[in-house]
């Protein structure tokens, strides 16, 4: 009989459990995640938008300086051989591109040897250089930056982890004296790698655009002086 009533009750027991409601997954949002940081999450967000920001700004700029009308060079020529001199000047004015800046730098240097006409565009060409490339040594330090402040934070957040952990007299460590500095280490090392990724990335692409727009300012400046040296 008592074996009966025993069976009984273990069979109740289950069910009880077997329909007991689960628990409710709890779920951390990125905001959550990252007010955990603490202060360096700031900095990393701060540094976040001001590298999207510079991204977009040295992107659209690279781009206006890429862009040329083909059939300038073409139109210089003309007016080089016709003797039109004002209006090569005039057409470098109204084109408004780095080719044109340093064309118009040539053009007005003509009569003189031809080492100073190229003397005169290689500096115009070294400014429009520096201009294009005005902005990624910020755009590197942030990729570079980035990380270290989130290894900065991983210390600080195991620091004030052994430090509550020490305010403990009780001699049992319980998982909130921990939470609070594990979750600061880990948070903001994962915000320093996602900037400093994305600056790295976003660097080396723009580095990539500037060179292709140095590498067309060296072929239009070759084909300025053949320009100049073919005979009459």
């Amino acid at each position: 009989m008592n074996l009966m009533l025993l069976l009984q009750a273990t069979g109740e027991l289950a069910q009880t459990v077997t329909n007991a409601p689960a628990p409710e997954e709890t779920k951390m949002s990125l905001w959550t995640m990252a007010t955990y940081g603490g202060p360096i999450m700031i900095v990393l967000a701060l540094m976040l938008a001001f590298g999207v920001y510079l991204f977009i700004e040295r992107l659209v700029t690279v781009k206006q300086a890429s862009e040329e009308d083909k059939s300038f060079m073409n139109r210089i020529k003309d007016y080089i051989y016709d003797g039109k001199i004002d209006a090569a000047m005039k057409l470098c004015r109204d084109t408004n591109t780095p080719t044109s800046r340093m064309v118009e730098k040539g053009i007005s240097r003509l009569g003189r040897p031809m080492s100073d006409v190229l003397v005169a565009i290689e500096n115009v060409g070294n400014i429009e250089i520096a201009n294009l490339e005005k902005g990624l040594v910020i755009m590197a330090s942030i990729s570079g930056g980035a990380p270290m402040l989130g290894f900065l934070g991983t210390v600080t957040g195991m620091v004030t982890t052994f430090y509550n952990m020490s305010l403990n007299n009780s001699g049992t460590i319980q998982l909130s004296d921990l939470s609070t500095g594990m979750y600061q280490a880990m948070v903001t090392t994962i915000g320093g790698l996602i900037v400093g990724i994305m600056a790295y990335f976003a660097y080396n692409y723009l580095v990539s655009r500037v060179d292709s727009v140095v590498r067309k300012l060296e072929a239009r400046t070759m084909e300025f002086l053949d320009l100049l040296n073919e005979p009459a």
